[in-house]
Order: structure tokens, then sequence, then C-alpha cells
């Protein structure tokens, strides 16, 4: 008597089955992310954002048409006369369409910086109570557009001014 053996397909191990699935389910997400990607309106804000724009040394971008605010001197210490010490941040707009221009702001961060570090340096902390904010402001955009070549800066804020008693 002749017997035939046809062996049994045996079944993949499950950790390849999940991997097969896991593969097949990336592909569909990815197909349909690329569908609603050319489906969405150019001009549509972004859906996610991952992490945090902007760092010492880098913009930090609020769209606003044609404007962007440059907060790239990220936030000062400055020593004041009293052994206080001032923290500011300081930000302004900036046409984000002058490409040069904001080539220009990135490579004045230092020079920025010191700008308002000499300034406020030589006050006291008494002093920075009756400090007249505007005409700081005014004083330290005059410099910054001193030693610009490509452009101006119109306007210029103060994001934090906090002393630090020492």
């Amino acid at each position: 008597m002749k017997r035939i053996y046809t062996p049994m397909p045996q079944k993949p191990p499950v950790a390849i089955r999940v991997m097969i699935l896991l593969i097949i389910a990336l592909i569909g997400v990815l197909i349909i992310g690329t569908i609603y990607g050319f489906a969405r309106s150019p001009n549509a804000s972004p859906i996610l954002r991952l992490g945090r724009s902007g760092g010492t040394e880098q913009t930090d971008v609020r769209a606003n048409g044609d404007i962007q605010i440059f907060s790239g001197i990220g936030q000062l210490r400055i020593p004041l006369k009293n052994s206080s010490t001032l923290i500011l941040s300081i930000a302004f707009p900036y046409p984000s369409n002058d490409r040069t221009f904001t080539e220009e702001l990135a490579g004045k961060i230092g020079d920025f910086r010191t700008i308002a570090s000499e300034y406020f340096s030589n006050l006291a902390a008494e002093n920075l109570i009756y400090l007249d904010e505007e005409a700081a402001k005014t004083e330290i955009l005059r410099r910054y557009n001193a030693g610009l070549r490509l452009g101006k800066i119109e306007a210029l804020y103060f994001s934090e001014m906090l002393v630090i008693d020492g």
C-alpha cells in the first residue's frame, strides 16, 4: 500500500504576520496622506507642528502675511550697575519676502545683543522703574538701524523685561 504524504503548509510566525500588517497599514497611511496633501489648498495652515521654531540663532516665525517676527536675539541676561540682572527679550517685525535683509538680520544677532546689553548695563535696577520704555525702544532701534545696510527695522518690542535683584 502506497501512502502519499503531502506536507501541510506552515503558517508564518506571528512576528512576521504582524510586520506584514504594519507595512500594509503604513503604505495605506502614506497613500491617504499623499492624496490629502494634493487635495489641500496651498494656503492652508499646517495641521501639526513638531518642535519649536526658533532658538538663539534662529528666527521665530509667526506668519502674518508678508511680515514675520524676528526673535533670534533670544533672551538677554544683562548685569546692571548694582549687581542686579535684567532679563530681556527683544523682537521685531521684518518683511519675510526680502531674503537678503533676512540674511543680514541673522548675521547681526551678535551686534544686536551687544547694543542692547550696552544700553541697559549702564543703568541701576532702581532707575529701570522710571525708565521710559518707548524712549529706550526708540534709542535701541536707532542703534540697530545704524548698523543695517540692506533694510530698516520699523518697530521694536520687548516681549519680556524682568529685573532680578542681586
